[in-house]
């Protein structure tokens, strides 16, 4: 049902099918869809003792097959792209592939490996994405964001965002990204386009597209091996190991695509059973980059506690 709230639209009982590329059936109690920042803003102030869901391009989450309850906001329409000389600045929506295309565009080079990647702006900052060794803080020059606590906009530089491996300051602290400022460099056409379908081709040959439902990688790369998770998963004989309609990925073994009907109970098994085999083969506890979010049963609830230990 659509419903409006102080002009801003929201929806009762609906279902996040479309908005995350799993594809698990969950249904939000109250999704919310600000039009621009200051609605996204006004939002939060309702919601600041709710711990709402704040959803991008719903990559690298993995919704709850029973539901969401609290409120689900998302910042897909905050998606503008402003720039002046080398500086960009773009919206919490924003989808960095589109970022990617506007720097090619105006003939700037810095965000070729963002073409493939499927998320937000404000997700890929929140775990500093990052692909072809290059991550989103390498251009990085700060951010506005909302403290729900204080109430408040900051602008936080580079150096307060702590970014490192998938991490930043965003994880720790109560803040939502509204926007995010970097410097490019100038670039030549001919050389931007081509390093972007480079890695077009690459990431086609190595990731599965979302053609394939799957919530991008699911366990960051150990510090303490020689071996990608993906490796290790490998060598663990899990490759089209599968649990319902939940299967690890034929071509590369950190990722779990849904071949169906895959409910977030199959999935948590799946990653479950990934990070236990490599724990028992090789004595490493692989760590999760996908967020669960919503109603856990018992056993998720078990399993991600140790999962994210």
């Amino acid at each position: 049902m659509i419903c409006s709230q102080n002009d801003i639209k929201f929806y009762s009982d609906f279902q996040l099918t479309n908005f995350n590329t799993l594809r698990i059936k969950s249904t939000a109690k109250y999704f919310y869809m600000p039009d621009n920042e200051g609605e996204l803003i006004s939002l939060l102030k309702k919601f600041k003792n709710d711990n709402p869901v704040i959803l991008g391009n719903g990559s690298n989450i993995l919704f709850s097959s029973s539901g969401i309850s609290v409120p689900v906001i998302y910042t897909g329409r905050i998606k503008s792209i402003n720039h002046i000389a080398h500086t960009i600045e773009a919206g919490a929506g924003c989808k960095v592939q589109a970022l990617a295309k506007y720097a090619y565009e105006k003939k700037l080079a810095g965000f070729e490996f963002l073409i493939g990647i499927p998320a937000s702006l404000g997700g890929a900052c929140y775990m500093n994405a990052g692909a072809h060794g290059q991550s989103i803080c390498d251009n990085f020059v700060s951010a506005k964001v909302y403290d729900t606590e204080q109430n408040k906009i900051l602008t936080l530089k580079k150096e307060d965002m702590q970014f490192s491996y998938r991490h930043s300051i965003l994880k720790e602290k109560p803040y939502v990204l509204l926007s995010a400022k970097f410097t490019l460099a100038k670039g030549v056409s001919e050389l931007i386009k081509s390093k972007m379908d480079e890695n077009l081709i690459f990431r086609k040959a190595r990731q599965p597209n979302l053609a394939i439902p799957n919530a991008g990688s699911v366990f960051k790369n150990p510090e303490n091996s020689e071996l990608s998770a993906g490796a290790l998963i490998d060598k663990c004989g899990l490759r089209g190991f599968r649990i319902g309609d939940a299967e690890v990925w034929e071509n590369h073994c950190n990722f779990v695509v849904n071949k169906g009907n895959a409910t977030s109970k199959d999935y948590t098994d799946v990653v479950f059973e990934m990070y236990s085999k490599v724990k028992e083969k090789f004595n490493i506890e692989l760590r999760p980059e996908i967020i669960y979010i919503g109603k856990m049963t018992g056993d998720e609830q078990k399993k991600w506690k140790i999962l994210k230990k």
